[in-house]
């Protein structure tokens, strides 16, 4: 069985009959619990694989997830728009049980970017495949009114870190999702004002202070640090294309950086299991390439990848053979055990990158 094979058995297999797509079956910190971030680019695995059905699925759920708590959203807004104060344990969570309810356990939760990748996953299923998801309008257009009217507060970042930052791959993640959310066209005049100028927004903010005398985006506003997550920015996002100074800038300061041998760090000061490389980067890195027109350096990234697969296939959201803090891996064994394996995010962003390349099952 080729790795994509696999990679597709084993999200169909362990996708809930809810729709939602478990973050990793066994890692205790992930298990049970299912991420818009992580999901929707799942679904975009799958989904440029031929798994339609799998990919609804997700978008369903997420819809329903995002659509029941509209309520919540307009009172968010509206509490927001008289000026009083919402703190961040208020808004929507990151991550959801497989059956869409919030969970009980504590949790870095107030992230915009997985709506925002939602949205433009939502959209490029869409529009591959030439039909709507039964049932999403109410969850966009909720989804719209949350983005629109919190895209500039601080929340935490993809790993769920710096909750008083403003960061760059966010503000990426939430431009595209309001533009696929326009492009989706099931928006009210008002919450289409308000989309198109959050859109407008971001992009004058993050030219004005997202970019680092480097010419590279910056990790957060007010800091000259890269990060891999800054990759979506560029690819698949949009927020600056491959071709423009400040997206090349942008991708080749991550792999200046961060790339090494294949593989990707999240940043420089990464302690999270030690600060290995991640998979799923080097899936990002490897996206820009193949869109860039460097097929070959996306190849190495993807060979990296497979490399990395257990003897089963799985393949995981980290390895630990080149550390960045080594001293800091086995607080994280003690607390949470070994690196979740498998990892859905990895196999969904092989399978991405696979499809850029024409490898098919």
């Amino acid at each position: 069985m080729t790795l994509v094979s696999h990679s597709l058995d084993v999200i169909q297999r362990l996708q809930s009959s809810t729709g939602a797509y478990p973050a990793s079956p066994t890692f205790s910190a992930y298990r049970g619990y299912s991420w818009l971030r992580d999901g929707a680019f799942i679904a975009e695995g799958v989904s440029r694989h031929g798994d339609v059905a799998g990919a609804e699925a997700f978008h369903a759920w997420s819809a329903r997830v995002v659509g029941d708590r509209a309520g919540q959203v307009d009172a968010l807004v509206s509490r927001a728009a008289r000026g009083e104060p919402v703190a961040p344990a208020e808004m929507l969570p990151t991550r959801f049980t497989l059956d869409g309810v919030d969970g009980q356990e504590d949790w870095w939760d107030f992230q915009l970017d997985g709506y925002g990748t939602w949205l433009w996953a939502l959209r490029e299923h869409t529009f591959r495949h030439g039909r709507a998801v039964p049932g999403a309008e109410k969850g966009v257009r909720a989804t719209a009114r949350y983005l629109s009217a919190f895209w500039d507060r601080p929340c935490y970042d993809w790993w769920e870190e710096h909750v008083e930052q403003r960061h760059v791959a966010t503000l990426g993640a939430v431009h595209a999702g309001l533009r696929a959310a326009l492009a989706l066209e099931v928006l009210n005049a008002a919450e289409a004002e308000a989309a198109s100028a959050a859109v407008e927004g971001i992009a004058a903010l993050v030219a004005a202070e997202g970019v680092a005398a480097g010419g590279h985006l910056r990790k957060w506003l007010g800091s000259d640090a890269v990060d891999g997550s800054l990759l979506a920015c560029v690819e698949p996002f949009g927020l600056y294309a491959a071709g423009d100074p400040v997206g090349a800038a942008t991708v080749a300061e991550v792999e200046r950086q961060l790339a090494r041998d294949g593989g990707v760090h999240r940043y420089l000061k990464d302690t999270f299991y030690g600060g290995g490389r991640w998979l799923l980067l080097s899936g990002f890195l490897g996206w820009n390439h193949a869109r860039a027109g460097r097929p070959d350096e996306a190849r190495r990234y993807l060979d990296w990848m497979a490399a990395q697969a257990t003897p089963g296939g799985d393949l995981p959201e980290q390895v630990s053979d080149l550390l960045l803090w080594p001293g800091r891996r086995q607080e994280w064994l003690d607390r949470w055990g070994t690196v979740a394996t498998p990892l859905l995010w990895s196999h969904g962003m092989y399978l991405i990158l696979a499809g850029e390349l024409g490898v098919r099952a």
